[in-house]
């Protein structure tokens, strides 16, 4: 019988530990690689060759739906299933537009993820029936391309001046998009409409 192989990204030791485990106790799974940061991820892909990617959604270098876009354009054999704490519609539509085959929530049964990881490496795409239905029904986000990008930089911590090093704007220009930024998403300040976008899965 031949064996899923499978690459794991977590970046919490104890929680990636317990998942190897779990998975390595399924005679027809076998986990080829086990990471701690999302910018190895397509590298150690790469060179190892899995069926199916468990990848965080939350990971240092690079985040788990950017890793998973990277890896289906460089590797589209291996399938990318997501997993996270936070079942939010917006990030999920993030991941399913990144070509993620599957959606999980780390709080689902154990059971789930031997299941899942099967169904994924068999072509199958599963996500929890409430989360693609919250996922179809969640809005677009109103901001633009170029207001996203200010956001995702100012979520990441960068101040004004900051941003406008980055994106070859002036302070004022970047001022005004953070202005424009906080209307459309009709909240109380800067931290507020972070808070609302990554909510809705509207940046990274």
């Amino acid at each position: 019988m031949l064996s899923v192989r499978i690459l794991l990204a977590e970046d919490v030791h104890m929680i990636r530990g317990a998942l190897v485990a779990l998975l390595e106790l399924e005679p027809d799974l076998e986990v080829v690689a086990s990471l701690d940061r999302g910018d190895t991820i397509v590298e150690t892909a790469l060179r190892t060759r899995p069926d199916v990617a468990v990848i965080d959604i939350d990971l240092p270098g690079t985040d788990g739906i950017t890793a998973a876009a990277e890896l289906h354009r460089r590797l589209p054999s291996c399938r990318a299933l997501i997993l996270t704490s936070l079942g939010r519609p917006g990030t999920v539509r993030r991941a399913l537009s990144a070509h993620v085959a599957g959606f999980l929530l780390k709080d689902a049964p154990p059971s789930d993820l031997a299941r899942s990881v099967r169904s994924v490496a068999a072509g199958e795409r599963v996500v929890d029936p409430q989360l693609a239905l919250s996922a179809w029904e969640a809005q677009d986000s109103p901001l633009s391309p170029r207001e996203t990008e200010v956001l995702r930089l100012a979520a990441r911590g960068a101040d004004a001046a900051d941003i406008a090093r980055s994106l070859f704007l002036t302070r004022g220009t970047v001022s005004n998009y953070l202005t424009a930024i906080v209307t459309k998403l009709n909240a109380r300040n800067r931290i507020d409409a972070i808070r609302a976008a990554e909510e809705a899965g509207w940046i990274p």
